[in-house]
């Protein structure tokens, strides 16, 4: 059978105040946009985007994205250090597995996972 989906490609979080929610993921994943328009900003983050819209919905939703990275612990602190909130701390959940949550300050929900059996992209 044949699939019509490619995989994740992108993660969409509201930003009714683009410009700060830009500047802050710029802070957070270290480079700029490659997309940046009044109505869209764009993350290529690991072949995957990060978007940010400023006419989304806002609202807790029951979707939940995970970005990968090396060093969960170094990643959450770096979070923490640009006004993220923790809401699940780092937990191992087996198979040298490990996940946590943050908000961004503008109400969204960040997650990120250190999983030894992907390897990310160099």
């Amino acid at each position: 059978m044949k699939s019509h989906f490619l995989g994740l490609r992108t993660v969409c979080y509201p930003a009714p105040e683009l410009q700060k929610t830009r500047d802050w993921y710029i802070q957070a994943l270290g480079f700029p946009p490659y997309f940046d328009e009044p109505f869209y900003v764009g993350f290529n983050v690991g072949g995957y985007e990060l978007g940010l819209d400023p006419d989304a919905p806002q609202g807790k939703g029951g979707t939940q994205a995970f970005w990968g990275v090396p060093n969960i612990e170094e990643a959450v602190a770096h979070l923490l250090s640009i006004r993220a909130v923790v809401e699940s701390a780092i937990q191992d959940v087996g198979d040298g597995i490990k996940v946590a949550t943050v908000h961004d300050p503008f109400g969204n929900q960040f997650g990120v996972i250190e999983n030894p059996h992907f390897s990310l992209p160099s």
